[in-house]
């Protein structure tokens, strides 16, 4: 069953029981699936409607800090809500021990030592963990602290 078959699914379920966040968000979240099939002029894979989803749930982090420093919590909130709506379909999250214990991996096998590297390892991490559901900042705090930063 591809991603978009199971949130065809979802969404007659939804409609059923009249979740309506929970459809509304299905419907964001299917309409960006089949936005990147037409821009891509074919079938996605699994892979790439995860990073689809991924860039959703991105957005929404983003829109849920804008929200706060605004004031605005109702709308964090519902962010928030769509977040953990489109995380069911994305693979678990690793820990922050898993991302560390790579992040080690990944300095030496470069040999960074300095903050400046920075760059070239936060690439490298990120195409080891292409494909999991990972938070680039938490990376990316956990890669400077290791190396100075």
């Amino acid at each position: 069953m591809t991603f978009l078959d199971r949130i065809n699914e979802d969404l007659k379920s939804a409609m059923k029981n009249k979740e309506s966040e929970r459809l509304s968000t299905l419907r964001m979240v299917k309409t960006a699936l089949k936005n990147r099939e037409i821009d891509k002029m074919s079938a996605l894979t699994d892979e790439e409607a995860i990073k689809v989803l991924q860039s959703l749930v991105k957005q929404r982090r983003d829109s849920i800090e804008q929200y706060q420093q605004a004031g605005r919590n109702e709308l964090a909130e519902k962010e928030a809500a769509e977040i953990k709506f489109i995380e069911v379909y994305l693979p678990a999250a690793l820990d922050e021990a898993a991302i560390s214990r790579i992040v080690d991996e990944t300095i030496a096998e470069s040999g960074a030592s300095s903050v400046k590297e920075m760059g070239a390892v936060m690439k490298a991490v990120m195409a080891k963990l292409s494909g999991q559901n990972v938070d680039g900042k938490v990376i990316n705090q956990i890669v400077k602290s290791k190396l100075g930063g």
